[in-house]
């Protein structure tokens, strides 16, 4: 698995030290950048904030926001939060 078309992390940064939690984004970039989705799901809104995309906000297992607009919102620290 060199090349991975799509990548799915559940809270990749949980319990991590920030330096680590940067590398491991870091690492997310550089996959991202050579082509392939990357989906995350994270309560961290500074990773939001850095690394978003697109940011999709889940309420009772329905979507309930869809933005791709690039600015994130306060009504998605009511939801869980996933940054593509």
């Amino acid at each position: 698995m060199h090349a991975p078309r799509f990548i799915i992390a559940d809270e990749p940064t949980g319990n991590l030290d920030p330096a680590t939690a940067w590398e491991i984004m870091q690492l997310f970039l550089r996959i991202n950048a050579r082509g392939a989705t990357v989906v995350m799901a994270t309560h961290n809104r500074e990773i939001v904030d850095l690394l978003r995309r697109r940011v999709v906000a889940i309420d009772a297992g329905q979507i309930a926001r869809d933005d791709r607009s690039g600015r994130y919102h306060d009504d998605f620290a009511k939801s869980e939060v996933r940054a593509q």
